[in-house]
């Protein structure tokens, strides 16, 4: 954190829900079908991308968005290949910010 409380740019406040949420995750996931894992990680993602928001660069904006269509309650579960396709398409989004900044 630095000393304006910001740790890379997103509010310490923030950045401590996102945590929480992952660590409190990781307990529920221990009771819970492995399929709904990828979707606890995901909403930790929109969590993270709602605390960038303010702020974000055109690039960031873009996966901002690209999670942002991100059905809520999407698991592998119901059509496994669909969902695959899904992420590969975040981790495209992805790789296309990095690349741009």
């Amino acid at each position: 954190m630095g000393p304006d409380g910001q740790a890379g740019g997103v509010a310490a406040d923030a950045a401590l829900e996102v945590l929480a949420y992952l660590i409190t995750a990781a307990r529920t996931q221990l009771d819970e079908a492995a399929e709904y894992a990828p979707m606890r990680l995901l909403t930790a993602a929109q969590r993270l991308a709602d605390a960038m928001r303010p702020g974000a660069t055109p690039q960031v904006a873009q996966l901002i968005a690209a999670i942002d269509a991100l059905p809520p309650t999407a698991t592998p579960s119901t059509d496994r290949e669909a969902y695959v396709v899904l992420v590969d398409g975040l981790c495209a989004a992805l790789a296309d910010c990095l690349l741009a900044s």
